[in-house]
């Protein structure tokens, strides 16, 4: 079976750091007072607004809760307010794309805001721990459910987890994880993060910094 190519499209890099520099100075913050909010240094913020760094889904997650917007914001899209009876459709290879070392993203139903989680079709490419930086961590939880290939989660609890097709995993996102193919070929994995609220005496905080 041929695992689906998720190419990295528009927008790109560029793209998507010129919308994060806007939503910034829509709250009228500078980078350190952005930085502060985020929870993300001030150079990472910088090279992210700059087009010089891909940012990862858990710089991405702190990005978006910091400045109080929505993920599909950051990829061109304007996901609809929360009613009751919505919900999202979203055909095949039509999501959000973003691509960051070992793993290509496809973000699904980024048509609506304030989702209680956030569902990604993702194909591992990385095959071992040496294609990411540091562990990744987050607020939330998360569940994985491999759709072909085979996968193995590192975590910093626990012993290396193997996962085949049609095996799953949930864990909680705060511990540092990070999940490489072990197939010859690229795994595919549907993967999903539950969204979290900033903590609002943090963003108080901030707000009141940024006003002196």
């Amino acid at each position: 079976m041929n695992t689906p190519t998720i190419k990295p499209n528009e927008p790109s890099t560029a793209d998507l750091g010129r919308r994060v520099r806007a939503a910034r100075l829509a709250h009228d913050l500078t980078l350190e007072n952005a930085s502060q909010l985020c929870g993300v240094s001030r150079s990472t913020l910088s090279k992210v607004e700059n087009g010089l760094m891909s940012p990862t889904f858990d710089v991405l997650q702190k990005i978006v809760l910091g400045l109080k917007i929505e993920i599909g914001e950051l990829f061109g899209s304007s996901p609809k307010a929360s009613a009751g009876g919505r919900r999202a459709l979203t055909r095949k290879d039509a999501g959000q794309r973003h691509a960051y070392r070992g793993y290509q993203m496809e973000l699904l139903a980024t048509d609506l805001a304030h989702k209680a989680m956030l569902p990604f079709r993702i194909r591992i490419s990385a095959h071992t721990l040496d294609a990411f930086d540091d562990w990744g961590r987050h607020e939330g939880e998360e569940f994985l459910y491999v759709i072909s290939g085979s996968v193995c989660l590192y975590s910093e609890l626990y012993a290396p987890t193997h996962l085949n097709a049609g095996d799953s995993l949930y864990f909680d996102s705060r511990t540092g994880h990070a999940a490489v193919s072990t197939s010859d070929e690229d795994a595919e994995v549907l993967w999903m993060a539950t969204s979290a609220d900033i903590p609002q005496v943090a963003a108080a905080q901030v707000a009141e910094s940024a006003k002196k």
